[in-house]
């Protein structure tokens, strides 16, 4: 007993420290243990979550069989054992199209659906595709709850395809539900051997293995389980086949994409090269109507070589208007012919121009005044322009105006000059049609074929593969819109005039007045005045401005011109830096629109 002793000494410490290192754990357990109403409160809660989760609905077991034959047809029956919580009617998605490339789809096409229910469940079926899924819709005449068996069968093609020496079947035969799925089973029925077998279970693309999958002893069936799968999980079954089993392969198609839109095939190549053959043919059509005017030009170009000076009259040639001349040489009636024009007016005695003293006013400005002279042998545009710069905004006559006046009021009736001074390039012989107007209706024209144009290749680019040809005929209209601007032709008596303007041009070009003992300062300051609206539309005044230079010098009191009166102190000297300020200053004045 003696030996014993020390270990009853010891036994009590050991219940003391027992008892302090469970006293947490049974007060724990204590204050978790619930009362009746807490007992009561958790079965409710229970219970509400069953009746949640039955009132979803769910497949309780889905078992699929698939049979392989010939051709690549793969026959399936699912039997689907479904609870339903009010419905009419279930539905699933099967993954139908893949984009296997930019240009290319693999399809999948499901065909005879048929839908029966041994136990009065839902029994009429329809399908529906949109993008690259197929939904199938299972669904009755009234509202069932409970389990219900319901059997759906369908042809498959495309989901065998052809690998070296084998065949692979591969289709995710379970899932795409709204619902989830506690059971799954599939079997793959070959009629002949099968190499090998996969299962695969989640989202489409997934890797994860099936809960189960093998093949039977005989190799000809494949066998693929999985337990519980959620909404919008697949389970895809893969089986190896010996190749010529089925003779089956994939099924491809091109998809239609803006890259397959635009593709070059036989009919988008021939409207090409019909657009190349008709660009070319306009070309060289354009290029003959305009080769005719180069032809009379280069004949006639000789007679107009000469400097137009005959005695002591001062004509240019033909007596042609430099508006007229501007209008001639580019077909447009520009704003700078609108203001060589009024230069003109003023060297032909009808405006004095008089320029402002810029330390005076403190800004550079001009003054048109009117001068008495009778305006009959004034051409119609020239009588419009005059009247519309002697002519207030209020509609009463004035005798003088500023030329800043006309900033942002003249812009009206310069359209009508411009109008006016087209009328009278016809009305001259020059041109058949007005080139506006000609411009103006092949620019129309090439604007509405290439609208027809966008809207075709739209409408093809949706529905074929065709598009190709409706951007050609957009391209036929963007250059028929503008070879338009080039479509005004001159007449040959048009032509002619244009031939003797050249040499004038090249005469004031030069710049060279014969300088002869007989002619006087003053018939060179006139030449020069006559010549210099001409200047003025070929854009010659700082070259044209260098013959009088030294007027001033050579004549006593050339301090000014007949026609241009400048400030204190200003002589021909600076007219060249005043000349080309007053035009520039006149374009913009009588171009400018008021803002709103």
């Amino acid at each position: 007993m003696s030996a014993l002793a020390p270990f009853f000494r010891v036994r009590p410490v050991v219940a003391i420290l027992s008892a302090v290192a469970l006293l947490p754990v049974m007060t724990c357990t204590a204050a978790a243990a619930p009362g009746p109403d807490a007992r009561a409160a958790a079965g409710q809660a229970g219970q509400t979550a069953q009746a949640g989760q039955a009132a979803q609905g769910r497949v309780l077991k889905e078992d699929a069989v698939l049979t392989t034959g010939q051709g690549g047809v793969v026959r399936v029956k699912e039997t689907i054992v479904y609870r339903f919580a009010g419905e009419k009617g279930f539905e699933r998605t099967f993954p139908t199209r893949e984009h296997e490339s930019l240009t290319e789809d693999r399809v999948y096409r499901l065909s005879n659906l048929r839908v029966s229910s041994p136990d009065g469940g839902p029994s009429e079926v329809s399908s529906s595709s949109e993008d690259t899924r197929t939904t199938v819709k299972v669904a009755g005449g009234q509202e069932l709850t409970g389990d219900r068996t319901v059997v759906l069968e369908y042809d498959l093609r495309g989901a065998i395809t052809r690998m070296g020496q084998a065949e692979e079947l591969r289709w995710p035969v379970i899932g795409g539900w709204k619902v989830p799925v506690d059971e799954a089973r599939a079997t793959v029925d070959a009629g002949a051997a099968i190499r090998n077998v996969n299962c695969f279970t989640g989202p489409l693309g997934s890797t994860i293995g099936c809960t189960q999958y093998y093949m039977n002893h005989s190799h000809t069936q494949g066998v693929y389980a999985q337990q519980g799968m959620l909404p919008g999980e697949y389970v895809t079954v893969v089986a190896g086949l010996p190749a010529g089993t089925t003779g089956g392969q994939a099924i491809h198609e091109r998809r239609h994409t803006i890259a397959t839109a635009f593709a070059v095939n036989a009919v988008t190549g021939s409207a090409l090269a019909a657009l190349l053959v008709l660009l070319v043919g306009g070309v060289a059509a354009l290029y003959l109507l305009r080769g005719r005017d180069a032809r009379v030009v280069v004949k006639k170009a000789a007679e107009g070589d000469h400097a137009p000076v005959a005695g002591s009259e001062f004509e240019p040639p033909d007596g042609v208007r430099p508006g007229q001349i501007g209008t001639l040489i580019d077909e447009q009636a520009d704003v700078i012919d609108v203001t060589a024009t009024i230069v003109d007016l003023a060297v032909r005695g009808y405006l004095l121009i008089e320029e402002e003293d810029r330390a005076v006013t403190g800004r550079l400005d001009w003054t048109l005044r009117k001068l008495e002279r009778p305006v009959a042998d004034l051409l119609p545009y020239e009588r419009i322009l005059l009247d519309a710069l002697l002519t207030a905004p209020d509609g009463t006559a004035r005798d003088s105006v500023q030329l800043s006046e006309l900033g942002g009021t003249f812009a009206t009736k310069l359209a009508q000059v411009r109008s006016a001074m087209y009328d009278d390039v016809v009305k001259q012989g020059w041109f058949a049609r007005r080139p506006d107007t000609v411009r103006s209706r092949w620019t129309i024209a090439g604007i509405l074929v290439t609208v027809l144009g966008i809207g075709g290749t739209v409408a093809l680019a949706l529905t074929t593969e065709w598009a190709l040809a409706g951007l050609a005929v957009i391209i036929a209209g963007a250059a028929l819109a503008y070879g338009g601007q080039y479509m005004p032709a001159k007449t040959a008596r048009g032509s002619t005039v244009l031939a003797h303007t050249i040499g004038f041009r090249a005469f004031l070009e030069r710049g060279v007045i014969p300088d002869e003992d007989e002619t006087a300062s003053r018939q060179r300051i006139a030449l020069f005045s006559r010549f210099l609206p001409y200047a003025v539309v070929f854009d010659t005044v700082a070259t044209w401005a260098e013959t009088v230079k030294d007027a001033g010098e050579r004549a006593e009191g050339a301090d000014n011109l007949y026609w241009y009166e400048g400030p204190a102190e200003w002589d021909l000297s600076k007219f060249a830096e005043s000349m080309r300020t007053f035009t520039l200053t006149t374009s913009g004045s009588i171009s400018q629109s008021r803002g709103m």
